[in-house]
C-alpha cells in the first residue's frame, strides 16, 4: 500500500453536491475548541474535474484522492467560523497540499477557527491526519474506470488502515460515481465512530480513470 498524494479541492459547494453529508443541516454558530470529532474528508479528483476542467486543482496536476478538508463536527450538527482569528500568512506553506490560497483561507476561516488552535497548528494537524491514511492499490493512479460495489471500497481502505473499523469511515457516491471517502477522527486523530454522516446507497458505482 502507498500512502495517498493529496493535494485539495477548490469550491466550498462541493461539499454539499458531491459529499453528501448530513451534516450541512445541523450548522450553529460554535465556540473555538468545543466539538466532538473531527471529519476527514477525502474526494475523487477525477470525478470532481470531469465537471470543473477548470479548478485551479484540476490544473495543478493529474491527482486520485485529494484532502478537502479536516472538519470540527458534533455529535449532532457542525460549528462554522468560530471566530475571527488571523490565517496563515504564508499560504504557500501549505501549496503542496492546498494548491489553492483562496482555498486555504476559506478553510481556514470556516472550519479551523473551531479547531481551537492557531492557524499554523491547524494545518500542520491537516497535514497530520491525511499524511496518515493509506490508500488502496487500486486507487493508486488507476488508469482505466472501473466499477465497484460502495462496500467493496469501505471493505478495501479498512484492510490498508486496519485501525480504522466500518462505523469510522463513510464512502459517498453521486449519479453512482464515487466522490469522496471520509475518516471521523478524534482530536488527537485517533478513529472515533462518525455520527450523522451516510454512506453511499448505490449497489455499484464507477471510479473514473486519473488521467
Amino acid at each position: 500500500m502507498r500512502r495517498l498524494n493529496l493535494v485539495t479541492v477548490g469550491l466550498p459547494w462541493l461539499l454539499v453536491a458531491a459529499l453528501g453529508f448530513s451534516r450541512y443541516r445541523g450548522f450553529r454558530q460554535g465556540t473555538p475548541g468545543v466539538f466532538d470529532y473531527y471529519v476527514l474528508a477525502l474526494s475523487w479528483s477525477p470525478e470532481f474535474c470531469h465537471s470543473h476542467p477548470d479548478n485551479p486543482e484540476c490544473q495543478s496536476g493529474h491527482h486520485g484522492f485529494v484532502v478537502h478538508g479536516l472538519w470540527p463536527q458534533y455529535v449532532d450538527g457542525y460549528p462554522e467560523r468560530c471566530s475571527t482569528a488571523a490565517g496563515l500568512s504564508r499560504p504557500s506553506e501549505v501549496a503542496d497540499i492546498m494548491p489553492d490560497a483562496w482555498l486555504v483561507n476559506h478553510e481556514w476561516i470556516t472550519h479551523g477557527t473551531c479547531s481551537g488552535l492557531d492557524a499554523e497548528h491547524y494545518f500542520q494537524l491537516l497535514r497530520r491526519a491525511f499524511t496518515s491514511i493509506r490508500a488502496p492499490e487500486r486507487f493508486v493512479d488507476p488508469h482505466k474506470m472501473f466499477s465497484i460495489p460502495p462496500q467493496e471500497v469501505k471493505r478495501e481502505f479498512l484492510q490498508a488502515n486496519p485501525e480504522f473499523s466500518a462505523d469510522e469511515m463513510t464512502v459517498s457516491c453521486g449519479n453512482n460515481y464515487l466522490t469522496a471517502v471520509s475518516f471521523c477522527m478524534t482530536k488527537d486523530l485517533k478513529p472515533t465512530a462518525c455520527q450523522n454522516l451516510r454512506d453511499c446507497r448505490a449497489n455499484v458505482i464507477r471510479v473514473p480513470a486519473v488521467k
